[in-house]
């Protein structure tokens, strides 16, 4: 099932490699916009926000819409560890408030190692 958005973190990511692979991988990418601590713009149709260090070393790159090139989160995350060649996290599924919390910390890490599920506590 195709998630409704899409949310990777990545870590000690570069904000212009992201925008060339957004580029390349959805379409023209808008000038960014700074709103507070948040940078938007937009990828092809899809509204992209990207936030700096929203985890430590961690960067999210949130893209809000379903009309992206991938079915879910994993999928995204796949894609850019192969195009930006960083440590990426993302929850193994969608995730929803009812959930327990300790539903919340499990996440994908993907790197040079390949796929695991961790245990990452980002509160």
């Amino acid at each position: 099932m195709r998630q409704p958005d899409i949310e990777i973190y990545l870590k000690d990511a570069d904000q212009q490699a992201v925008t060339v692979w957004l580029g390349e991988a959805i379409g023209p990418v808008s000038e960014w916009r700074q709103q507070g601590q948040t940078f938007k713009c937009h990828a092809g149709d899809v509204p992209v926000t990207w936030l700096p260090k929203a985890v430590g070393k961690w960067h999210s790159l949130y893209l809000e819409s379903d009309a992206t090139p991938w079915a879910d989160d994993l999928a995204c995350a796949r894609a850019a560890y192969a195009a930006l060649g960083v440590q990426v996290r993302c929850a193994p599924g969608g995730w929803s408030e009812e959930e327990a919390e300790e539903e919340a910390d499990r996440w994908i890490k993907i790197d040079a190692e390949g796929e695991q599920e961790i245990v990452w506590r980002t509160d």
